[in-house]
């Protein structure tokens, strides 16, 4: 395989002994290659412009500008590149803010590498990535959803009922 068919990665971690593991797990892929690396979101979101990669692989907890505010900003500019949240945070509020706002996917920092490289190159190939451990933390949060909108239906039919009354 050729250098122009192999998937281009962008790290954006404030960790840099996690951007080195990752870019030498990533260096034994075939398909896929770091073409850079940022330690805070300003310096990730400028790389992203210059270097328009495949995929960014994007932490959420960094300081100064955190890894949401980095999504929005990365969404604001026309890059053709899939954006995946790379964090050790399993919680639910994380996971469904980060997915709302335009995250291509969400993985776990604690996953085996075998497995963070399939993800990364399903990632690459345009396909949501998601931990399986994240599958019960969604499950909850669409039914305690489903159940605060059938909560709201039934006031507004109620709340309905009486104005017609």
């Amino acid at each position: 395989m050729s250098q122009q068919e192999r998937a281009t990665i962008l790290l954006i971690d404030d960790h840099p002994m996690l951007r080195t593991g990752v870019k030498q797990l990533i260096s034994m892929a075939p398909d896929i290659q770091v073409i850079g690396e940022a330690s805070n979101g300003a310096q990730g979101i400028e790389l992203a412009e210059s270097l328009d990669p495949d995929l960014i692989l994007l932490d959420l907890n960094m300081p100064g500008m955190n890894g949401l505010e980095t999504l929005d900003k990365l969404r604001e500019k026309s890059l053709s590149g899939r954006v995946v949240v790379f964090s050790v945070s399993n919680h639910e509020e994380d996971v469904v803010t980060a997915l709302k706002r335009g995250a291509d996917g969400y993985l776990l920092k604690d996953m085996e590498p075998e497995d963070l490289l399939k993800a990364l190159q399903q990632a690459a190939a345009g396909e949501m990535v998601l931990s399986e451990a994240l599958t019960p933390v969604l499950a909850a949060s669409l039914r305690a959803n489903r159940a605060t909108s059938d909560r709201d239906i039934s006031q507004l039919t109620r709340a309905s009922a009486t104005f017609s009354s």
